[in-house]
């Protein structure tokens, strides 16, 4: 199984990436949400097999990227076990950050993207109309991360986006989440942890992390009426070819 999408820096890397493997999570995209974050990601898929990197500024982090943010996040890109621009996005939620100033920085991300070939991970939190507008002109990779807005579906199903599921999607009251996930095709569909964040129903109250995805591949093939060993090649399969993961 892979965990698509980590914070491994907020958690005891070490410790649970050896728990991951132990409960047959092989492989696990950690996320840096900043350039500090973005190096300390490629540290630690540099010590670790079977982890790679997700790199990019977080739309919060929009107003304290400087303007040389973007050129050290391309060279950081170059690093051969970088596999995605992200995440990225827009989040009117918490308001973090100007409105303006995430804009700016989700079409220079997308820019950046669409340059060097590379899947982007969306964040959207109550910018979704916003969020498919900075998209409708970016014809690369679209993961939805941590997919929490069923009414994004028909877009992401008309553009063959991939749409990826968190531990959310396991909680008793998300079964608007669980329904979603029965719409997607079986060769768009991802899990992920998002951890130390969304623990599991099952673990519920815990700090997350990757061995804790394999809650979610339980929740989503008996949603879908999989085989949870079929479904999970799949995502396996899907991951591997959204981000250019190794065979």
């Amino acid at each position: 199984m892979i965990d698509t999408h980590a914070h491994l820096d907020a958690i005891d890397t070490d410790d649970a990436v050896a728990r991951a493997r132990d409960a047959g999570v092989a492989r696990v995209l950690t996320v840096g949400t900043d350039v500090e974050g973005a190096r300390r990601a490629i540290a630690i898929a540099e010590r670790h097999e079977g982890v790679f990197a997700i790199l990019g500024i977080h739309p919060h982090e929009s107003a304290r990227a400087d303007p040389g943010a973007l050129g050290e996040l391309r060279e950081l890109q170059r690093h051969p076990k970088a596999v995605a621009v992200g995440e990225i996005g827009l989040d009117w939620f918490r308001d973090y950050a100007p409105r303006d100033a995430q804009l700016r920085l989700f079409d220079a991300q997308l820019a950046l993207a669409a340059e060097i070939a590379k899947p982007v991970v969306i964040h959207t939190r109550a910018a979704d109309e916003d969020t498919l507008a900075a998209l409708r002109g970016f014809d690369g990779t679209v993961v939805l991360h941590c997919f929490g807005s069923p009414h994004l579906l028909p877009a992401a199903l008309e553009r063959g986006w991939y749409v990826s599921f968190a531990g959310n999607a396991t909680f008793p009251k998300a079964g608007e989440l669980r329904v979603a996930a029965t719409q997607v095709p079986a060769d768009r569909i991802l899990a992920e942890t998002d951890c130390p964040y969304l623990a599991p129903q099952p673990v519920r109250g815990r700090t997350n992390e990757p061995a804790f995805v394999m809650h979610t591949l339980t929740a989503l093939a008996e949603a879908r009426g999989d085989d949870p060993a079929v479904l999970e090649t799949r995502i396996e399969q899907n991951a591997a070819e959204c981000f250019g993961l190794p065979s």
